[in-house]
């Protein structure tokens, strides 16, 4: 892959670009992000978790051969991957699996660092593979709502996140506007929400919960450390 030249964007700009997409619709935010940017600067990630379904079959109506960046931490759950596949193929998705070193993540096997240290694990496992592909890109859109947590209710649409620019074109999307559109497009749930789990991630540290509550349970933490 070319590697794109890398661009830092102004306070400005930024606003503008919140200013821009904010009255637009989530089909025609994704749509303006290729005019605004190419394709080889955009990095989009999903977890293939709850509802996922939900910004990929966006994308999918917008651009097919967008690459989705899944890391497998190596502690997903079975009906994760199974989700995995069935999304890639129904909708067509190009997605690409990245992952810690072997030996880093056999680190973490031994050790039982997620029962430890739960932000050290993700920081191999989630944080470090994503960090070396982030570096070819100046956009990253992720899936974020901000209804979601405390940290997200912070959020704007586009943002700076360190030396990249971050795109949550769902942002301000309300719970019964996720579950609308789902309905509406008949989009699969991952088999683990009909259990009672409704964020889900690796399966040493989720739990059923409401939202994100079953994540890191017990735990005051609430992000794996990628959109900090």
């Amino acid at each position: 892959m070319i590697q794109t030249e890398k661009r830092l964007y102004t306070d400005e700009e930024i606003q503008q670009l919140n200013k821009k997409y904010k009255p637009l619709t989530i089909h025609e935010r994704v749509a303006e992000l290729y005019n605004d940017f190419d394709e080889a600067e955009i990095m989009l990630t999903s977890s293939f978790a709850s509802t996922s379904a939900f910004l990929l079959h966006l994308f999918s109506e917008v651009n097919k051969k967008q690459k989705v960046y899944f890391i497998d931490t190596g502690y997903h759950f079975p009906e994760t991957l199974d989700y995995k596949t069935k999304l890639t193929q129904l909708y067509g998705l190009n997605v690409a699996s990245i992952s810690a070193l072997k030996d880093e993540y056999e680190f973490t096997v031994q050790d039982e660092t997620y029962r430890k240290n739960p932000e050290f694990c993700c920081s191999i496992n989630k944080v470090k593979p994503l960090d070396l592909i982030k570096k070819k890109y100046n956009v990253w859109v992720s899936g974020l709502m901000e209804w979601q947590s405390d940290h997200r209710a912070t959020l704007d649409i586009f943002e700076m996140r360190g030396e990249i620019l971050k795109f949550y074109p769902l942002l301000d999307i309300s719970k019964e506007e996720r579950d609308l559109y789902i309905k509406e497009h008949t989009l699969p749930f991952h088999p683990l929400v009909a259990k009672g789990y409704n964020s889900i991630g690796c399966k040493h540290c989720t739990v059923p919960g409401e939202d994100r509550s079953g994540r890191w349970n017990n735990s005051p933490k609430t992000e794996c450390g990628l959109h900090l």
